[in-house]
């Protein structure tokens, strides 16, 4: 298969990239960063900019296209709801639009933060409630494209992995501070069920391989507080779990609003696929292995310039 990632740069998409290059042809964009691997191909562009999607498309003829470029940091959403509604809503309609007319097979990456985490256990049934910039237009986005494209995949998801820049997940988050012996929060009433980056590669083939459509919670049948997390991190990596420090989210003195409850129901997609999800443990061991592989130096070489 022939399979465009875009927002291969980020912390999703490269990791995506390189572990379908193995079986696929990959083509992966990037804008802000650039790339520099022979593992794909690698294609720079402002995704923004009038004709660029109908150029990709062509130039790439994909038979799978995922979509992972938006705009993820919460604070830059606040600052620039504008740039936040181009590049997480009006961007995947252009794009389901577009893929729609060629006939190529999509997943739209979405969030579990379009729920505003008052009670958890969210099924795909549960009418959401986004509660910052970012949250709606994540969810404008999914409407955005369910509309322009009815078979595409939205996958709702919460990762962590290894990044380009070392500091794109919370897993990053714990080891930098607690390797270098800082001191580093761990929310204690926030509660994710998040999935490794790597192992999404696995589970999206596989969704597009079975024609799957509509939305689906890809997260991990797993959930827990960041704390906890934090806490499991340090315990494989052989560090001192009393730096992660068990913080209240209202004493965290954040700007933007978080919602504090994101445990989400996977059942769905587990029927759909007719296997269980990776378990968090699992995550982190593969984690573990890819740390003492060097796989983390290995993805910072990728970045050029």
């Amino acid at each position: 298969m022939r399979i465009l990632i875009t927002g291969a740069s980020g912390l999703l998409g490269l990791n995506l990239a390189l572990e379908t290059t193995h079986r696929h042809t990959v083509f992966g964009t990037a804008n802000i960063h650039s790339l520099k691997t022979d593992a794909f191909t690698v294609i720079q562009t402002d995704l923004l900019a009038p004709g660029a999607v109908e150029h990709l498309l062509e130039l790439t003829q994909p038979d799978w296209v995922i979509h992972c470029a938006a705009l993820a940091n919460l604070d830059a959403c606040e600052a620039d709801p504008l740039l936040a509604r181009q590049l997480n809503t009006e961007l995947p309609r252009t794009l389901a639009k577009h893929v729609a007319r060629g006939g190529a097979r999509m997943i739209h990456v979405s969030t579990d933060a379009v729920f505003d985490g008052l009670r958890g256990d969210y099924s795909e049934d549960d009418p959401p409630s986004p509660v910052c910039v970012y949250s709606c237009t994540k969810l404008e986005g999914e409407r955005a494209v369910a509309e322009a494209f009815p078979a595409a995949i939205i996958a709702r998801v919460n990762l962590f992995g290894w990044s380009l820049t070392g500091d794109r997940s919370l897993a990053e988050f714990f080891f930098n501070n607690l390797s270098q012996g800082r001191q580093a929060m761990g929310f204690t009433d926030v509660f994710f069920c998040p999935l490794l980056a790597n192992h999404l590669a696995g589970i999206f083939t596989s969704m597009l391989e079975r024609n799957l459509s509509g939305i689906y919670h890809v997260v991990s049948p797993e959930c827990l507080s960041k704390y906890d997390f934090g806490l499991r991190l340090a315990g494989l990596f052989n560090l001192d779990g009393r730096l992660v420090i068990p913080t209240p989210l209202a004493q965290a003195g954040l700007k933007v609003a978080r919602s504090p409850n994101l445990s989400l129901r996977c059942d769905k997609l587990t029927n759909a696929l007719s296997q269980p999800l990776p378990g968090l443990q699992a995550g982190l061991d593969k984690l573990y292995e890819l740390y003492q592989q060097g796989y983390p130096q290995f993805i910072r070489s990728i970045r050029s310039g």
